[in-house]
């Protein structure tokens, strides 16, 4: 079997010098120099948030935020990860809240303090304009909020980074459950499918999706008819 020989480049992983295949990710370079990754990452696909990075390159004074399962290394860039961001995670009852802007105010109210200083965009690894959905919340625009942070992962670097200290994600979560609760259209074919749930009509389908082995899995997702009335 022909060798295959890898370039290497350095990295830095807090702090400590690697020397890694150049067209690594972040992971699977951290995993090349020996890292047991248990915290700080997921999915492995760019969908979970897991695996939340900064980093910096040589010569620029920015901080740079990204995906460790996507983002690939460069020669001497600095990494660190932030697997969790402490956050507070208010409890409510969705049942009981309404739709009305003052529930941010209540749940939420650091919300307000925004600065418009640009710097949780700047860092989200989405590309999502997390100052705009911030803005809309204190305009009361709880669909544009939804709207805007609908490809939010809740990796939490937008917050690490917040100097009015905002967890922007975890509002944004709140804005689209309310959205999709109270103020979304609703497709008659949504009450029909909730009824046929529970009355336990694709019981057997699940059973079959979870024992099913992965290639046949993703065979079926890739096949499966988008051509269906949700009217």
């Amino acid at each position: 079997m022909e060798q295959i020989n890898l370039k290497k480049i350095p990295i830095y992983i807090l702090s400590r010098k690697y020397y890694v295949p150049e067209s690594s990710t972040i992971i699977t370079a951290m995993e090349y120099a020996g890292f047991k990754l248990k915290k700080g990452v997921g999915c492995r696909e760019g969908f979970c948030g897991a695996c939340a990075t900064i980093y910096r390159l040589p010569g620029d004074y920015k901080l740079h935020g990204g995906l460790g399962c996507q983002t690939v290394v460069q020669e001497n860039m600095q990494i660190v990860q932030i697997p969790y961001v402490p956050n507070p995670k208010a409890i409510y009852d969705l049942e009981q809240l309404e739709p009305d802007p003052q529930v941010f105010l209540e749940y939420y109210p650091e919300t307000f303090k925004c600065l418009s200083c640009n710097t949780c965009t700047k860092i989200c690894p989405q590309d999502i304009q997390v100052m705009d959905y911030v803005q809309a919340v204190v305009r009361g625009d709880i669909e544009k909020v939804s709207e805007l942070s609908f490809d939010c992962l809740s990796c939490g670097l937008c917050a690490a980074r917040c100097p009015a200290e905002i967890t922007q994600f975890n509002v944004a979560l709140l804005a689209r459950r309310i959205y999709g609760k109270y103020l979304s259209k609703k497709g008659k074919f949504v009450e029909t499918r909730i009824k046929e749930i529970e009355e336990g009509k694709y019981e057997e389908g699940y059973k079959e999706l979870a024992n099913m082995p992965k290639d046949d899995l993703k065979k079926k997702y890739f096949e499966r008819d988008l051509n269906f009335d949700i009217t």
